[in-house]
């Protein structure tokens, strides 16, 4: 195994004024989205034109930046796809966040200088899953969401030399696996898993009886309604170190949908901590930027589910 090295930052980018705070604020790499083909369909999102300025002033800094093209890819999709990549591949971005194998091998036909990540929505949680996706092109992994502190480090050791391994340390989950849910396109006719999720999980709801259909029965006592879909977000500032010592490549935030308060604050705090502060330091401010609890995910055992928000 490789020495271990100091985990890059990645941050979230859905504006351009995001992506100008986070990088100010330290992070070493960013990702945001284009037009098409990205799951964050809510965000500002980036035209070509601003993926160039976007990519100039990262690169001004001695910064990454990435772009998601991690959707859901139908048949119908792929001559867009096409074009896409090929609109995109000169704007400058470091690498394709991609989650469809077919989606990479485009890319590597059209971009090949330009690195191919493989995105969470690929649940890659295993060395022979990641290694056919190396076969692919692709040099890092964004681990499943699903793995524990145990599972990633024996998955560090068993990854080629030169791929990568991300993942998630902070941000609000998905209760799907990998973030593949479908309660959005069910309820709400907005596919999830193309960028369009009405975050039908956070939604209030009540158990109905079939045999009652006039009478509501609260789940549990929570003011007679709860979320139960509905996980606690994600906080991982107090184990930095363990993630390190993991092994673990590149440290990922969610949000890009988020405001620049929560830009600013949450990658200022672990940039501070990856620098040698002190955890315990940031943990309120961090616990202040959402009205959810916060836990540890999957890291050391089962998530906690929220009830209450």
């Amino acid at each position: 195994m490789r020495a271990h090295q100091r985990p890059e930052l990645l941050a979230p980018a859905g504006s351009i004024e995001a992506l100008k705070l986070a990088i100010d604020c330290g992070a070493d790499a960013v990702y945001c989205g284009g037009k098409s083909f990205g799951l964050r369909y809510n965000a500002a999102n980036f035209c070509v034109d601003e993926l160039k300025s976007a990519a100039e002033y990262v690169h001004s800094r001695k910064r990454l930046i990435y772009l998601t093209v991690n959707a859901l890819i139908h048949e119908s999709d792929l001559s867009s796809l096409r074009a896409y990549l090929g609109a995109v591949k000169d704007t400058g971005v470091d690498a394709f966040i991609v989650s469809d194998l077919g989606a990479a091998k485009l890319a590597g036909e059209i971009a090949p200088e330009i690195d191919l990540h493989v995105s969470t929505q690929a649940s890659v949680a295993n060395s022979l899953s990641a290694q056919t996706w190396y076969e692919a092109g692709a040099r890092r992994i964004v681990a499943a969401r699903e793995l524990d502190l145990r599972e990633l480090t024996e998955l560090r050791k068993n990854l080629p030399e030169d791929m990568q391994l991300e993942v998630f340390v902070h941000g609000a989950q998905c209760m799907a696996i990998s973030g593949r849910c479908i309660i959005s396109n069910y309820l709400a006719d907005r596919d999830a898993n193309k960028g369009q999720c009405a975050h039908s999980c956070r939604w209030s709801y009540e158990l109905v009886e079939k045999k009652r259909p006039n009478e509501s029965i609260p789940v549990i006592e929570d003011d007679g309604y709860t979320t139960i879909f509905s996980p606690y977000d994600l906080n991982m500032i107090e184990h930095i170190d363990d993630l390190c010592n993991a092994g673990i490549d590149s440290l990922k935030i969610e949000g890009r949908t988020k405001g620049v308060n929560y830009i600013t604050t949450v990658i200022s705090a672990y940039r501070a901590v990856l620098d040698g502060a002190d955890p315990r330091d940031y943990v309120e401010q961090l616990r202040a930027q959402t009205f959810r609890p916060q836990g540890t995910g999957f890291y050391y055992g089962s998530p906690r589910q929220n009830y209450g928000y």
